[in-house]
């Protein structure tokens, strides 16, 4: 009997504290508990207790007992400020992605937190940090900024961030070169933000991307002319504007590259000895390009081709 006993305290001593070395009574449960996966009997010391950590800057233990709280009480109100606190750790962690995600599941599981508003300025300001360009290596393509900027649109499609939101969609595909695309973003700009100062900028925009790609002097002139277009449209529209300038100058580069294109056109009908045809050409440039050096040069060509028959 005694061997039985000595056996049984040596168990006890040696071998359980290596079993249950993790594992606590609880008064308040009358429960073996353990504290690695244990969660506060209510959702508000939960919050209270992850909040601590996250104010110390434990940035980890406050993650995982946020996550705690959002698993056993996925009903509660204070699931959805978790689930916000656990964005907002993401983001700390330079995890931008994960972090507008996490900000996103905030909106998806809990529509009507109050951080509603919260949760929309912090993904905008995710995208803006993504545009910067000192976070490129940690998302996976420019597909992932566009995600964001749609879905800052999509949760307030009329809050204070969706127009340049909307904007900022097309600046970052043009300067991607992708201007057909940029021009259409452009456009959705105009037409669903107007009163806006971005559908001016956007304006001017839609022209710009028509101006680049006129680009080269043979290139389709029809780009070119809604590009002179768009351009005189915005100084109509808005003389005052500080652009409005720059719109002019780039008036006056396209009306220089439609001069070029026509020259481009009477020289090869010159070396084809069609004569007349080139002269057609060159009196035109004259006529509607006069402050062009494209004129200039077309006038020594007219006197050259004095006399000439085909």
């Amino acid at each position: 009997m005694k061997k039985i006993i000595l056996l049984t305290l040596l168990f006890l001593t040696v071998l359980a504290p290596k079993s249950f070395a993790f594992w606590m009574w609880s008064p308040d449960t009358h429960k073996w508990v353990n504290p690695k996966y244990s969660v506060k009997d209510t959702p508000q010391k939960q919050l209270q207790y992850a909040l601590g950590f996250y104010k110390e800057g434990d940035n980890d233990k406050a993650l995982k007992e946020l996550e705690k709280l959002v698993k056993n009480y996925p009903k509660a109100r204070e699931a959805a400020d978790a689930q916000f606190y656990i964005g907002e750790i993401q983001e700390k962690k330079d995890n931008l992605m994960q972090a507008f995600k996490d900000y996103q599941m905030t909106l998806d599981k809990y529509p009507f937190t109050q951080r509603a508003a919260d949760v929309v300025d912090r993904q905008f300001g995710i995208a803006e940090k993504m545009l910067e360009g000192n976070y490129g290596g940690l998302f996976k393509s420019g597909h992932d900024v566009i995600d964001v900027l749609r879905a800052v649109i999509k949760n307030a499609p009329y809050g204070k961030h969706a127009a340049e939101a909307q904007y900022k969609i097309a600046l970052y595909l043009q300067g991607k070169g992708l201007l057909q695309e940029a021009r259409d973003e452009f456009e959705k700009t105009v037409n669903d933000y107007p009163d806006t100062k971005w559908s001016k900028a956007a304006n001017y925009q839609i022209a710009v991307s028509d101006a680049k790609r006129s680009s080269g002097p043979q290139y389709n002139q029809e780009v070119t002319k809604s590009a002179i277009d768009g351009f005189k449209d915005f100084v109509k529209k808005y003389p005052d504007a500080g652009l409005s300038q720059k719109a002019q100058n780039q008036i006056d580069e396209l009306r220089e590259k439609e001069a070029e294109n026509k020259f481009v056109v009477a020289e090869f009908y010159e070396k084809q000895k069609k004569f007349d045809a080139a002269k057609l050409y060159y009196n035109d440039i004259v006529d509607k390009y006069p402050s062009t050096t494209w004129a200039k040069k077309s006038l020594e060509r007219i006197r050259a081709l004095s006399g000439k028959a085909e």
